[in-house]
């Protein structure tokens, strides 16, 4: 069943890509989704026999050997455990239902069977990362994802905007995947194995030590888990390496809700998780952890407070929400941070196909500043958003209610350095989170109508194939924290987990957040009520204010609109001097010093002698009897000289 769960995507990835002219677009419509919604069925059926059975330890599945060099043994084999069966849940149900969306969202567009082969890839390299029972072949699936990035977000490869957003992407993640191998590295070389069951049997013997790193001695563990850590920053936007992910708005918005919901960024938080066992034995890195979270919380609100664009809105609220989860995994509350990512891929993807939904219905306007009074023409649509947006501000008893509140009350009772700094900054991205969520919700259904008339004319309801995705996620959205709550952080956590998640002895975080005062246990919904009152108080009762506000404060509204200004910083500290650095290799290295000096610059030499020596050929028999009287002239003069001796 885990087999087919990992493989049918594979499969109609290929069908859809290598026989598209066969099957026709329809038939990879058709194909790619059927095959995704079994994986998803199949996935479900995993999830209860695995988290709720009597035994809920690991097994592997080995395919087959894949790497021999040396002490290094790598096979391909499944790892199923509660922690994969949650992701399994996670991808394959959200990816079916984008599936299904997509067949209504890409019905013009001339190449979807491409895209449907593209969503199917996706979906499988995702599969691969989180079925994997080591490091090297994880990597497989991370760089898998990166790749089907690429693809998915210069889709529509004819935009400029599309094809740098996608190189965009693929390149910062390098950086984070280039610490990310290093911390494969480090593990290959402490314990002499990439397979998690040897890291983790022989994790405790790895306290203490040291690796030489950078010039001096380390502490080997917090060098490791900080590594590892930075692809996570990569590949799940962490403050610093999050500037990829608004520009990732520019694929289709099917590939937004896949993206930010259910693979790519969920990566990273899964990473971590899974590696436990190890960021246990580093107080340092989860300290590192915690303080990364709690300020990419804060960072990405901040930025989403006064951006214009319905898609980057939610996009700087995807990069929020995942700060949160790591505050979590950085107090050691790892089950908290899983189910913050379980939660919150229902909600999310329900906001990305919601808003895909409005995009659709005013002929691909974003702009939230051009639309207004929607919620008449779109009600079905306008429903689904709300039921998203409560979701997401944490409005009692929605899925984010119990997970996000969760988080807030272990970053209150982390004992880590950090958890201080976390629980502050959480709780006021739970304001911002509020008020930019709402915010959407006005400018883009209530009001008048600021589209043009020809826009508002054309208006309409999605289609069938869209909506009931959206259903199914608000479903989700609404039923999925109390429903699970008490097995993923309730009193049947650790029969739930298992040995999926690990924590030390002295990590009591899962019972101590029960525990912490009454005001911390209401202040994420007092900063949901604060977000919601500013939020219509700026935009249904005086919509003047925020105009003012941002022409008295224009500093402040210019930093925040600009996204803190990262990009124009990058472009100084990085894009620049690459660039000066390159043309200058180009032009004086390989133009002046290569071509000048080396194989081009002698046959440029050779041919020169070549064209004089041509010219004394000039066929006139005066000249060669000139040259042989001088030939003879210089031998008599050396023999002269020379005394006749040779």
């Amino acid at each position: 069943m885990l087999t087919a769960i990992v493989f049918l995507p594979l499969l109609g990835a290929l069908i859809a890509g290598l026989l598209a002219r066969v099957v026709g677009h329809r038939g990879a419509e058709v194909i790619t989704s059927s095959l995704l919604v079994i994986a998803a069925i199949l996935s479900w059926i995993v999830f209860v026999q695995t988290g709720f059975g009597e035994h809920t330890q690991h097994s592997a599945m080995v395919l087959f050997p894949w790497i021999e060099s040396g002490s290094l043994n790598v096979q391909w084999s499944l790892r199923l455990d509660t922690l994969t069966a949650v992701m399994l849940v996670v991808v394959t149900t959200v990816s079916s239902l984008v599936h299904i969306y997509s067949i209504g969202y890409m019905h013009h567009d001339p190449h979807r069977a491409r895209f449907f082969s593209y969503l199917s890839l996706f979906t499988f390299a995702m599969l691969m990362l989180v079925t994997a029972d080591n490091l090297v072949q994880m990597f497989f699936g991370w760089e898998g994802v990166g790749l089907a990035s690429y693809l998915l977000i210069g889709f529509w490869y004819k935009k400029p905007s599309a094809n740098a957003a996608a190189m965009k992407a693929f390149i910062v993640n390098r950086v984070g995947d280039f610490g990310f191998a290093l911390g494969i590295f480090a593990v290959f070389v402490l314990f002499g194995s990439v397979e998690f069951d040897t890291i983790f049997a022989n994790a405790a013997s790895a306290e203490g030590m040291t690796i030489s790193f950078l010039w001096r001695e380390w502490d080997a563990m917090t060098v490791v888990c900080l590594l590892l850590f930075m692809g996570a920053m990569g590949k799940s936007a962490q403050f610093l390496l999050h500037t990829w992910l608004p520009d990732a708005m520019e694929g289709p918005t099917p590939v937004s809700a896949l993206i930010h919901a259910a693979t790519m960024v969920t990566a990273g938080v899964f990473m971590v998780a899974r590696l436990s066992p190890l960021f246990e034995l580093s107080e340092t890195a989860l300290t590192v952890v915690t303080f990364v979270g709690g300020l990419t919380a804060f960072f990405a609100a901040s930025v989403g407070l006064v951006q214009n664009d319905i898609k980057r809105v939610i996009a700087y609220s995807t990069c929020s929400q995942l700060g949160y989860m790591f505050v979590a995994l950085g107090v050691g509350a790892y089950g908290i941070g899983v189910f913050h990512l379980f939660t919150h891929a229902f909600f999310k993807a329900l906001l990305f196909l919601g808003a895909g939904s409005v995009i659709h219905a005013v002929s691909d306007e974003q702009d939230m500043r051009r639309m207004g009074g929607l919620w008449r023409h779109i009600p079905i649509t306008y429903a689904m958003m709300l039921i998203g947006t409560l979701a997401l501000t944490g409005f009692p008893f929605t899925a984010g209610y119990f997970s996000k509140d969760a988080i807030v009350e272990a970053a209150y009772a982390g004992h880590n350095a950090a958890a201080p700094f976390a629980f502050v900054m959480v709780v006021v991205a739970a304001v911002f989170t509020s008020f930019y969520s709402w915010r959407l919700v006005f400018m883009t259904f209530h009001g008048k109508p600021r589209a043009s008339q020809e826009t508002m004319s054309h208006v309409h309801e999605s289609p069938p194939v869209m909506t009931v995705p959206l259903y199914v996620l608000a479903a989700g959205a609404l039923l999925a924290g109390i429903i699970f709550k008490e097995y993923f952080v309730g009193h049947d956590w650790e029969h739930f987990w298992g040995s999926a998640l690990f924590l030390a002895e002295d990590n009591h975080i899962m019972h101590e957040f029960h525990e912490v005062p009454a005001w911390v246990v209401f202040s994420p919904m007092v900063a949901m009520i604060v977000g919601f009152a500013f939020a219509y108080l700026f935009y249904i009762f005086r919509p003047s204010i925020p105009g003012s506000l941002a022409t008295q404060h224009d500093a402040l509204y210019r930093f925040l609109l600009n996204k803190w200004y990262f990009d124009e910083l990058y472009d100084v500290l990085f894009v620049r001097p690459a660039k000066w650095l390159g043309r200058f290799l180009w032009k004086r290295g390989d133009g002046y010093v290569i071509d000048g000096f080396g194989p081009n610059g002698i046959a440029a030499r050779v041919n020169d002698v070549t064209n004089r020596v041509v010219k004394l050929q000039s066929g006139y028999l005066y000249h060669y009897a000139f040259a042989m009287l001088i030939g003879v002239a210089a031998l008599i003069t050396w023999y002269m000289f020379s005394g006749g001796t040779h």
